[in-house]
């Protein structure tokens, strides 16, 4: 496990920087408009780095005959970074966007992720075929978003991706399918906070990682609404609950976004620089404050749900 790791920390940190240099010379830049929350060059390149880690690890995997995950996970995830990584390039419709993540979610559902069950809220429990196609579809695709939402400033999608993946490791009372998983991309994900930091020559996550770790949140999450997925006794809270509590500012931001958008008569798609994190930079003037407060927060807030149930 720990070679692993350090192997995907490794191949990660090179993919960034020689395809960092590719991006560099063929002048394949992050275009800077009116609602960028930066001002310096920077390239796209960082969940290049993270898939290509992974598709590495996967194919050795599986010439050597060992599924240490769901490897039918990479077709839906394949499609999300595809879409993804060409909206990097040459800038896509959301609304091409938003076909291609029902179309990744519909095959989630196909290889068995999907909501059966919801626990008892609003009195409900067992859901109709129909029905649990649809709400699975739905919060697939709203998750894969809020997670895109959150990449608008240094290290905080990076942070709440790993507080996710980090938290669904430790607080589950056995060994998960998604286990190796996380850990691959765990540590794909830490030298991309070098990257992201640095004063210049940038790279970021991009709509390639931020979608890719969207999707892997989501299909994560239906995991743990399902009766596979069971919390460590001492940490046992509603599942939704523990759900919203390693997943709350992202849940939170989206919401409150699309509430105001709508309100505005505006898409709820079309961007702009009115998410939590744009205000609270705007009063920092500092991208590492800005994503330490909102990452101690979720922190704080994921502590507090556990004392108070």
């Amino acid at each position: 496990m720990t070679i692993i790791g350090i192997f995907s920390f490794i191949t990660s940190l090179l993919i960034m920087y020689f395809s960092q240099r590719y991006f560099v010379s063929n002048k394949l830049f992050d275009t800077v408009i009116s609602r960028s929350s930066h001002n310096v060059q920077a390239t796209r390149n960082g969940g290049l780095s993270i898939c290509l880690t992974l598709l590495i690890l996967t194919i050795y995997f599986y010439l050597t005959a060992n599924e240490v995950f769901n490897f039918s996970l990479i077709i839906p995830l394949g499609i999300l970074f595809t879409i993804g990584f060409y909206d990097d390039l040459y800038q896509v419709d959301f609304k091409l966007k938003f076909i291609f993540q029902i179309i990744a979610a519909k095959i989630f559902i196909d290889n068995g992720f999907i909501i059966e069950n919801l626990h008892g809220v609003f009195g409900v429990y067992e859901l109709g075929r129909i029905v649990a196609q649809a709400l699975t579809i739905f919060i697939i695709v709203a998750i894969i978003n809020a997670i895109n939402f959150i990449d608008g400033i240094d290290g905080l999608a990076l942070s709440v991706c790993v507080i996710f993946l980090v938290s669904f490791s430790f607080f589950a009372s056995m060994t998960t399918p998604f286990d190796l998983l996380s850990k691959i991309l765990v540590f794909s994900l830490l030298p991309l906070y070098y990257f992201n930091f640095k004063p210049r020559n940038k790279i970021f996550l991009g709509d390639s990682g931020s979608l890719f770790l969207g999707g892997v949140i989501s299909v994560s999450v239906i995991y743990i609404l399902s009766n596979d997925y069971i919390i460590k006794p001492q940490y046992d809270i509603h599942k939704i609950l523990f759900v919203l509590s390693i997943l709350i500012y992202p849940i939170v931001d989206i919401i409150r976004v699309f509430l105001i958008r709508i309100l505005n008569g505006k898409s709820p798609f079309e961007a702009d620089n009115n998410h939590i994190h744009h205000f609270l930079l705007r009063k920092l003037n500092s991208h590492i404050k800005t994503s330490s407060i909102l990452v101690c927060f979720s922190i704080i807030f994921l502590i507090f749900i556990q004392v108070i149930f």
